[in-house]
């Protein structure tokens, strides 16, 4: 080995880096410094070794000895230090901060933040260029610290970076920025100091400071409609039109970024990026977009998903400039990175969320299946998304059937990531479950054979509400339309003490589906009618005292639907029902709320409501004349003759029912 791979091993180079670390000088301080820089460029390996043997430490200390010993004695910094030594330093811990977590880490806990900005004002425009690259390769990563611009010393800073003639400095000014900004206090205090006029300017710069300067402008300006509004008015439009014109530049990261931008500005301010020339065009570089390389590729469906979002028109854009086969090209490649994959899965999923066409062309095999092995994926942010692909794909019935969708061990799957470690990923593979079991019984009875139920009965007492409300929505649409033994069983692994506690949960969506469920238990199935009655009525009991104080109309509407699917069955369940309603020998205490929901500004509550009353009334059922006379009684009969000419065709229908109902029992009995 010769004799100079001998001396650059790492330990060795190490080693020397503290050979006299407190100097400003020395050629073997230098040519280790450089060596060391060298090998730990795009090397990962390299990076960690030296981290091991303890190397950024000796470099940050280098750093400091090198700037203090070239300060002057007015303070400032002058070219009398060691400007190559300060130069090599900077760049190897800028090394050591690129693309590696734990690099990072250990420049920060080094200290070497202060010593890289006090650089920032040395003579030599080198150590200045060095310096600044160094601390916009650290600000990259999510671990650096974050300044907080609403302090009026942090702001100056900020600014003084700005106004520098060096466009490393400007480029990390816009760096801090995009990574600081957070609140609509910071986005004001940055625009009122005047920072989106000065990156506006800067935006004829090079292709890095154009890129900084956009990144910014999306931050400062995302979700806050004053500061985009006074962006997009910035001299009559000239900060939009220039967004506009980068749209088309040469570099795909320029693109990328404006798009962003004006992204941005269409969510906060859709007035400014309302037309849909300019929406479609964005559209059509993004889906360019698409296919590019690298950092570039790995964002594009994420924008193209945020553009398009529950935006129809853009969905047919989408589909019209070919953008899920090109999604689902890039898909069938052999090798995509996680976040690329996640990316495509998201941006299939919104595409797949509105149009029968957009889901029918992922309904090849290849794809379906691809999407189905991404459940398996290492990454938890990649299973999610196959997740909520699947469950957009198999919001169109037919699709149900289709290829593996249709497979035993595809439930089974989703069944197993109901257990993920990942709350995430249950929630997303609960949200699929939901719309695969609703209307098959054969795969509501793969889901119960292999364990489904009970998984989802020990996550709807979870204390994550999302979770509940999944895992009931889940029960739910599992007891829809089942047959009376699948439903026997669910009940038995529910337990109608939990499902009463769900009937009573805090949050009143989980109220609402816990209804929902004891609606389609009761539904066409009499023999089932004896569990909402069992315990001292506890279920029933649970639904009364939610319709009398609920605040929700969505847990009133489905309470109705229970009392309504009761009353449906025999003449002992219709009395149960009308005894609750209209409690005998106590005319007088009708419950507020039997007139108040007939009476109701929303239709779906009258419509349920009504229902309850025609099966009530049924004239098939003996009992019906004395019903009808205590209804009678308690001034539902007179509301009901109010509601003749409902403005709703379905009321006015069931209405004129109910009375016709009524007429017929009292000629019969006359």
């Amino acid at each position: 080995m010769p004799a100079s791979a001998a001396n650059n091993r790492p330990e060795d180079l190490t080693a020397r880096l503290g050979v006299g670390a407190g100097a400003a000088q020395g050629e073997a301080l230098l040519k280790a410094l450089r060596e060391v820089k060298n090998q730990i460029i795009g090397n990962k390996t390299k990076k960690l070794l030296y981290l091991h043997l303890g190397a950024v430490p000796k470099i940050v200390s280098v750093l400091a000895a090198a700037a203090a010993s070239s300060s002057s004695d007015s303070g400032g910094i002058s070219r009398g230090g060691d400007a190559a030594v300060i130069v090599q330093a900077a760049a190897a811990i800028g090394s050591f901060a690129c693309g590696v977590e734990d690099g990072v880490r250990a420049v920060l806990d080094a200290g070497a933040v202060p010593h890289l900005t006090s650089i920032l004002s040395h003579d030599d425009e080198k150590v200045v260029d060095a310096g600044a690259r160094s601390l916009k390769m650290i600000f990259q990563s999510e671990l650096a610290p974050k300044y907080d611009v609403l302090q009026e010393k942090n702001l100056n800073f900020i600014l003084s970076l700005l106004d520098s003639d060096n466009e490393n400095v400007t480029e990390l000014a816009a760096s801090i920025i995009a990574h600081s900004c957070e609140t609509n206090e910071q986005q004001k205090a940055l625009c009122d100091a005047g920072v989106l006029l000065r990156f506006v300017s800067l935006l004829g710069g090079s292709s890095n400071q154009k890129d900084g300067c956009l990144e910014s402008i999306a931050a400062v300006i995302k979700n806050n409609p004053e500061v985009s509004s006074r962006f997009s008015c910035t001299g009559n439009g000239k900060a939009l039109n220039a967004l506009a014109n980068l749209i088309q530049d040469r570099y795909p990261h320029t693109r990328l970024l404006a798009c962003k931008c004006l992204i941005a500005v269409g969510h906060a301010s859709p007035c400014y990026v309302e037309e849909l020339q300019i929406k479609t065009k964005l559209v059509l570089v993004l889906v360019e977009l698409l296919e590019e390389p690298g950092r570039v590729g790995n964002e594009a469906p994420f924008s193209l998903k945020t553009l398009i979002a529950d935006d129809e028109e853009l969905h047919k854009q989408a589909l019209s400039v070919n953008a899920i086969e090109k999604l689902c090209s890039i898909l069938q490649m052999s090798s995509v990175q996680a976040r690329r994959l996640q990316g495509i899965l998201l941006a299939l999923a919104e595409l797949c969320s509105k149009l029968e066409k957009c889901r029918c062309q992922l309904m090849s095999p290849q794809v379906l299946n691809l999407i189905v092995d991404a459940l398996k994926h290492d990454c938890m942010d990649v299973r999610v998304a196959a997740c909520d692909c699947i469950r957009n794909i198999t919001r169109s019935l037919k699709n149900l059937s289709a290829g593996c969708l249709s497979s035993e061990a595809f439930i089974v799957r989703l069944v197993q990531l109901s257990h993920d470690p990942s709350t995430s990923v249950q929630i997303a593979a609960l949200g699929a479950l939901c719309n695969i079991v609703i209307n098959c019984a054969t795969r509501k009875s793969v889901l119960i054979k292999c364990g489904g139920v009970s998984q989802l009965v020990q996550l709807s007492k979870s204390m994550d509400s999302a979770l509940r409300s999944r895992s009931v929505l889940a029960l739910r649409n599992l007891m829809f339309l089942a047959d009376i033994t699948d439903k026997e069983f669910i009940l038995k692994e529910l337990t109608l003490c939990t499902l009463a506690s769900l009937i009573y949960d805090s949050e009143c969506s989980i109220q609402e589906q816990a209804l929902a469920l004891t609606s389609d238990l009761v539904d066409g199935c009499s023999q089932s009618v004896k569990h909402v009655l069992a315990e001292d009525s506890i279920i029933l009991d649970a639904v009364m005292r939610q319709l009398q104080n609920a605040s929700s109309i969505g847990v009133c509407i489905q309470g109705m639907f229970v009392l309504s699917n009761i009353a449906a069955g025999s003449e002992s369940d219709k009395d149960t029902v009308m005894n609750y309603l209209v409690p005998p020998h106590t005319d007088s205490c009708i419950p507020s709320f039997t007139i108040k929901f007939l009476q109701s500004k929303d239709i779906l509550l009258r419509v349920a409501s009504l229902w309850c009353f025609v099966n009530l009334t049924d004239p098939a059922s003996v009992g019906s004349s004395r019903r009808v006379a205590r209804l009678q009684d308690a001034g539902i009969v007179l509301q009901l003759k109010s509601m003749l000419n409902d403005p709703c065709l379905d009321c006015k229908l069931r209405v004129r029912m109910i009375l016709e109902q009524c007429m017929e029992l009292e000629t019969a009995q006359a």
